[in-house]
């Protein structure tokens, strides 16, 4: 992957990235991370030793790939000011911000630009991410497999044909990470009115999740045959499952994620007006 590649922003996902690309080898002098405080730059420069630049324009004249990791509502502005650079030095253009479409962000770059969409997620932070990506007409083969392949240094990546589908992939996995985080919080909760310290039902809730999410992972079986492998015929497990569907948790998922998509669909709408 020898490739230059400048990050616009440099905040937590910036940094998550930069930080799988350097683990999976690739060299910290071909990345750039721009931003406009000195301070925000300082560790990415000192810790990572990337380059680094408090001017867009000059970050993105080298660039073979350009990350966009700035928040959505500052977007448009950042985009215009780019938008001569781009058409000229003609990049690929990743874009991780949530909920802008690719018609959008190429319009504020001057248009027919090379874009991915990509929604990611922030386990990424901790290396095992899942990253939805969707390609706009103008991606070459070559230049899906580039952006495929710096997404997978901070997790799973799955392509979406078309971009509507993103909005399913924020339900499935952009926003999921904070609805383990409830579960693991009503199980402490449930796990100390049974008479346990807090920390300790934290621990195990937490440990059973990663364990059978790496189950999951890597069995041969889907989840609802590992849910069954689980359960013993009029035994624990076959009680609290049973009380779980009777109490409609599967119906209050499904509706939640569809409230989830719903809302991604609606912030791009709010966005596309900005």
């Amino acid at each position: 992957m020898a490739n230059n590649i400048t990050f616009i922003g440099a905040g937590n996902m910036a940094r998550a990235i930069i930080g799988g690309l350097l683990d999976s080898g690739f060299s910290a002098d071909r990345i750039t991370a721009a931003a406009p405080s000195e301070e925000e730059l300082a560790p990415l420069r000192e810790s990572m030793g990337v380059h680094t630049h408090t001017d867009n324009n000059e970050a993105v004249k080298s660039a073979d790939v350009v990350i966009l990791a700035v928040k959505p509502q500052i977007m448009q502005g950042v985009c215009r000011a780019l938008a001569d650079t781009v058409q000229t030095k003609t990049p690929l253009i990743v874009s991780i911000a949530a909920g802008l479409e690719a018609a959008t962000i190429d319009g504020w770059l001057g248009g027919n630009t090379a874009l991915v969409r990509c929604m990611p997620n922030t386990p990424s932070l901790v290396g095992v991410g899942a990253s939805g990506l969707y390609a706009n007409e103008q991606v070459n083969d070559a230049q899906r497999r580039l952006a495929g392949e710096l997404l997978e240094a901070v997790g799973i990546v799955e392509w979406v044909e078309d971009e509507a589908l993103l909005d399913a992939v924020t339900a499935v996995s952009g926003s999921a990470p904070a609805y383990f985080f409830l579960m693991f919080e009503a199980m402490e909760e449930a796990g100390v009115a049974q008479g346990l310290p807090a920390a300790t039902a934290r621990r195990l809730a937490i440990q059973t999740a990663l364990g059978a999410a790496t189950m999951a992972a890597q069995s041969e079986h889907d989840p609802a045959t590992l849910k069954r492998n689980v359960m013993s015929p009029n035994g624990t497990t076959e009680r609290a499952i049973a009380h779980m569907e009777s109490a409609k948790l599967r119906e209050t998922i499904q509706g939640a994620m569809q409230a989830c998509a719903e809302r991604a669909s609606e912030m791009a709408r709010e966005l596309r007006g900005q």
